[in-house]
């Protein structure tokens, strides 16, 4: 298995679909696997779940689980398939279940 780390990361962290704010927490998880970027996990409940939409697409991680897809409604058109989630993780990662990730060359997501 990759080695993968979860923690919480400090601060405030803001969510953008173009100009349009589409999630805010404090409550952000970090989380890191073998040589990659860290990729920033926003729980559920802090995200506008109104402008997104559950996709067919799903993906498997051999470390993490089946990941479902959801495209963002924006002011500037549909990002389809920006978002993704793994709802049910595998146990060594549960601590991402309820949350979101992102794309981040379609959605920024940055600590304020």
């Amino acid at each position: 298995m990759a080695h993968i780390t979860i923690r919480k990361a400090p601060g405030t962290y803001v969510v953008r679909a173009g100009d349009a704010v589409i999630g805010e927490t404090t409550r952000a998880l970090e989380l890191t696997e073998g040589g990659m970027s860290p990729v920033i996990y926003i729980p559920r409940d802090d995200m506008a779940l109104a402008l997104m939409d559950k996709t067919a697409r799903e993906t498997t991680c051999p470390h993490k689980g089946v990941a479902s897809y959801y495209s963002v409604s924006a002011p500037g058109g549909t990002l389809v398939n920006a978002v993704w989630s793994y709802e049910t993780p595998h146990d060594a990662v549960r601590d991402i279940a309820g949350h979101m990730a992102f794309y981040t060359d379609r959605i920024t997501v940055e600590r304020v």
